[in-house]
């Protein structure tokens, strides 16, 4: 799952955390991390970690500027730029426009449009004043009278504070320019259905509802009589909608990560543990906003830093600014974080009966892929298929949806969810996506590629550097192959048993000491 601004329509708000001073050391930001031992993988060879060194090159779209502190030792966000092709926004304004209104986006289009006519016509002006400036100097390099001197060092010096008037306002139009921008979503792939979430059509179903002979539980009672969660401890120690594992619970979790990491790692993933905390320009980059009225992202205060809520921020962010050889190409990584998330606008009545379905602090795994653009739309149905041999294969019922366009979050071009049967809880409940961003998240990051030349190729390339193709940006995709809490929640409640015991599937057994069975405590019974 990617953040809500993947699964929805809802914007964000920000909550904030401080940093913990600890004597007698420096000030640092804390963040728990999990240590997790992977299970011995048996490969005849190890995937490679492909990174590219940074490649700055002039054409280079994302600008990166050092924070700014002002009076009151607040950080100013970074400046950075999106390469947003504008004159293929204005060429297709009509296109642009139906996308920003199938979407629900608050984007406008017609200021972006009336922002990018100004800052073009600047630019043009001011080259022509530099134009004028320059031919101001050449006739000031031959013999003159002191009063021609005189009055081209005027007009000289007239042309230069024109010039800089206008770079000033050009400068304040551009930033302007880049943040309405950054809020035109990405274009739509033209089979996803119109309309909100209830138009999202049904993909795939596997498997039926699990027939019960006796009265089922949902996993807050099963947790609670086979001593697995603890909800109240932890809302004393950390607030509302935060967890203990306990017993097997943990043992559990530890099994899903393994089994999944192995799992997805046999397809030709590179496995990742990642930051848990990244630049709030990062957050951005990647299409999501840090700092809002309805955030879902945690900010550390006096900082220009943010907890993850995905893992797809920072793996989204290893190859930023970087131009990579095709034949690097694809680059498919599975990454385990902890996720943290303010969950703004949840349901406060239906709190607790969500249970482990919605809280602030979780383990997932996240697969990510760069691409050619050609190639997005397929990987795109190999990360769905991997999602749904993952949880065929735990015995799950399930239904795979294409999600429509109002549901659609900024950065995807297309989005399918898989919604999980959960009998405790009586309904189908989203246990993962896969989407499609397309070049959205790449023209942020300033990730490119260079196609390979027939020259290079060949080997007809007589010197260094000529007949190179011009790079391209990457296509980015991102799929959730495990969000832990969750899967606990379908595995408790499918495989319960009428003693309230559950059954481990046998998938994960191995990866849970030969476990079989979750049992009541002996002094509950």
């Amino acid at each position: 799952m990617g953040l809500p601004s993947c699964l929805g329509s809802s914007t964000f708000q920000a909550l904030r955390l401080t940093t913990i001073p600890i004597p007698f050391k420096p000030l640092v930001s804390k963040t728990l991390t999990l240590n997790l031992l992977l299970c011995r993988h048996n490969c005849s060879q190890r995937h490679p970690f492909p990174f590219q060194a940074r490649a700055r090159a002039s054409s280079a779209p994302d600008i990166q500027a050092s924070p700014i502190v002002n009076s009151d030792d607040k950080v100013v966000k970074p400046q950075w730029k999106a390469a947003v092709n504008f004159k293929w926004i204005r060429d297709n304004k009509d296109a642009v426009a139906n996308n920003i209104r199938i979407r629900n986006s608050n984007a406008n289009l017609e200021l972006v449009l009336e922002l990018y006519e100004r800052v073009t016509n600047i630019q043009k002006e001011v080259e022509r004043l530099r134009g004028e400036r320059n031919i101001v100097a050449s006739k000031m390099k031959g013999k003159l009278e002191p009063s021609e001197r005189q009055k081209l060092i005027e007009e000289g010096k007239n042309l230069k504070e024109g010039v800089m008037k206008l770079e000033e306002d050009l400068i304040r139009l551009t930033d302007k320019l880049q943040q309405e921008a950054q809020c035109i979503p990405n274009m739509t792939h033209p089979d996803v259905p119109v309309g909100g979430e209830d138009c999202s059509t049904l993909r795939k179903t596997v498997g039926s509802p699990r027939k019960f002979g006796f009265t089922i539980k949902d996993h807050l009672q099963l947790g609670k009589d086979l001593d697995l969660f603890d909800f109240d401890a932890a809302a004393e120690v950390s607030g509302s909608k935060f967890y203990y594992l306990k017993n097997e619970a943990v043992m559990l979790e530890m099994g899903l990560i393994n089994w999944t990491l192995s799992e997805v790692m046999k397809r030709g993933f590179t496995p990742l543990t990642t930051p848990e905390i990244v630049r709030s320009s990062v957050v951005e980059k990647c299409g999501f906003q840090p700092r809002g009225s309805n955030t879902q992202v945690y900010s550390i205060e006096g900082s220009d830093q943010c907890l993850i809520g995905t893992a797809e921020i920072p793996v989204g962010g290893i190859h930023m600014d970087s131009i990579l050889a095709e034949s690097m190409l694809p680059l498919k990584y599975v990454a385990l974080s902890h996720c943290f998330r303010t969950e703004a606008g949840a349901a406060g009545a239906a709190t607790r009966c969500w249970g482990l379905y919605r809280v602030h602090q979780f383990s997932k795994v996240e697969m990510f892929i760069i691409c050619r653009p050609e190639d997005s739309n397929s990987y795109h149905e190999e990360l769905i298929g991997i999602e749904e041999d993952l949880f065929s294969s735990l015995g799950l019922h399930f239904k795979t949806l294409d999600m429509a366009s109002g549901d659609l979050g900024a950065p995807a071009y297309r989005k399918y969810d898989v919604e999980a049967w959960m009998p405790g809880l009586g309904r189908y409940g989203e246990i993962s996506s896969a989407s499609n961003c397309t070049d959205y998240q790449s023209r942020r990051l300033g990730i490119r590629y260079r196609p390979s030349s027939s020259e290079s190729l060949s080997g007809n390339n007589p010197k260094k550097g000529m007949n190179l193709s011009p790079t391209q940006f990457v296509h980015t995709l991102n799929a959730t192959a495990c969000a832990v809490p969750r899967m606990i929640v379908c595995l408790v409640e499918n495989y319960q048993q009428e003693d309230g015991s559950v059954i481990i599937p046998e998938q994960l057994r191995p990866f849970m000491g030969g476990l079989e069975l979750i049992t009541p405590n002996s002094s509950d019974i």
